[in-house]
């Protein structure tokens, strides 16, 4: 057992993997910080962050003069260029170094268009990465409420078997005294056993709602995973117009920064583009140097050093007819534009539509919250009475079942109009840049 251990723990460090606390319960601040640090979209994310970080080092880098050496040996047989540089009968052998060097001094205009567009490239996969790790949150958030939803559902369902527990008992003692019948009994147990498969019911949808958690959490571990679970009470958050919270919400939501960036990028695509319509002027230079083997009087260094060479060259490449294809991509460049506008409106209107469906849903949970109270108290009240008139004989079993079946009922629509109002309310504050809490 202590080797496994041992094992487990060398494991752990070589994989760099941290193991969950599952101690205590987890709040939802806990829950999304742990969603953000290990969920696989946001590594995935990070990775394509990480990608654009390295297009933009390359782009930086393609001002400076490039340097590249190369070394060639030949074998000739028979007649063949010598040493003086005549041909000559005979083998002979030959080698060959240089150093070459090369950089761009105008190229319309492109590589600084590059380098802009990789940085806007980078700017663009970092705002990406937010998006996804906001989207990660409000997922986390959405879980966590259902979570609680789940737990007072199933606080009712206990409730509920509590109540006909102690029913089942009271009956029993009436049919032992003769005040009961035995139908009466029997069908108080079958209410029973049915408050019990609720019971039950609510107990795995809990542990469903657990485990979707800690999916979405990627928990390597979950069967001692719970959360905290804080006094569900409704606290009416004033809510700005959808238009404000929307007008707030273009500045700072990742995604539409994100397609304004790119909109911003395909500007220099444009720029790129055009700049195979013009000239491009060139700087190189080199070293080289060459040793033959047939050439008498002279040794490999004193070859080398009597052949050495050294060259420095401009290449002016000027345009005239290229097929259209630099036309062509003018126009492409933008059409991708055009495209990139209208993918900058469609993300806009996504979000306007989110923030309205939001705010609506935070309106209507309020509504129907307030609904659900008077029904829970109007139910619970009847139900008392409901329950009093039984106890006595002044009502039928089948009487009771009914109200308390409005009681559980009306329980259970206040519990999921409570747990809608927070999350909507809260979503609604998100877009404006309100943490997600509970």
């Amino acid at each position: 057992m202590k080797a496994l251990l041992i094992a487990l723990a060398l494991t752990q460090a070589t994989t760099g993997t941290s193991l969950p606390d599952l101690s205590h319960p987890w709040s939802l601040q806990e829950c999304i910080q742990w969603a953000l640090e290990h969920n696989l979209s946001v590594a995935q994310q990070q990775n394509n962050l990480s990608q654009s970080e390295i297009d933009q080092n390359t782009a930086q880098w393609s001002w400076v003069p490039n340097l590249s050496a190369s070394a060639s040996e030949n074998w000739s047989f028979g007649r063949g260029l010598g040493g003086n540089n005549t041909y000559e009968r005979g083998n002979s052998a030959s080698t060959s170094l240089s150093l070459g060097s090369s950089m761009p001094l105008f190229d319309g205009l492109a590589t600084p268009a590059r380098i802009e567009l990789a940085r806007l490239n980078l700017e663009a996969a970092t705002k990406d990465l937010e998006k996804v790790k906001d989207d990660v949150s409000v997922s986390v958030a959405q879980a966590y409420v259902q979570i609680l939803y789940n737990l007072e559902i199933l606080d009712v369902a206990a409730e509920q078997v509590a109540v006909d527990s102690l029913q089942v008992v009271r009956l029993q003692g009436m049919l032992d005294n003769g005040k009961a019948s035995a139908a009466e009994l029997s069908q108080q147990k079958a209410s029973l056993a049915q408050s019990r498969l609720s019971q039950v019911q609510a107990q795995n949808n809990v542990r469903t709602a657990l485990l979707d958690m800690a999916q979405l959490l990627e928990l390597p571990q979950w069967e001692d995973f719970r959360i905290q679970r804080p006094l569900l009470q409704m606290q009416s958050i004033p809510l700005h117009s959808p238009d404000q919270i929307y007008a707030d919400a273009l500045g700072i939501r990742p995604a539409i920064r994100a397609e304004e960036l790119r909109l911003q990028g395909m500007d220099q695509s444009i720029r790129i583009a055009k700049a195979q319509q013009l000239p491009s002027l060139s700087l190189s230079g080199g070293l080289g140097s060459n040793y033959y083997t047939n050439f008498e009087g002279q040794g490999f260094w004193d070859q080398l050093g009597n052949n050495f060479s050294q060259y420095v060259g401009l290449s002016l490449n000027i345009p005239i007819f290229t097929r259209f294809s630099a036309r062509n991509q003018v126009r492409s460049a933008r059409l991708n534009r055009s495209q990139q506008e209208l993918q900058l409106q469609r993300s806009k209107n996504a979000l306007y539509k989110e923030i309205v469906s939001a705010w609506n849903g935070a309106v209507a949970a309020g509504a129907k919250w307030e609904s659900a109270r008077e029904a829970e108290a109007a139910a619970r009240d009847a139900f008392e009475l409901q329950q009093a008139k039984y106890e006595n004989g002044k009502a039928t079993l089948t009487e009771f079942n009914e109200s308390r079946s409005r009681l559980v009922k009306a329980q259970s629509d206040a519990a999921q109009a409570v747990c809608e109002y927070l999350f909507q309310s809260r979503l609604v504050e998100f877009y404006r840049g309100v943490p997600l809490q509970m």
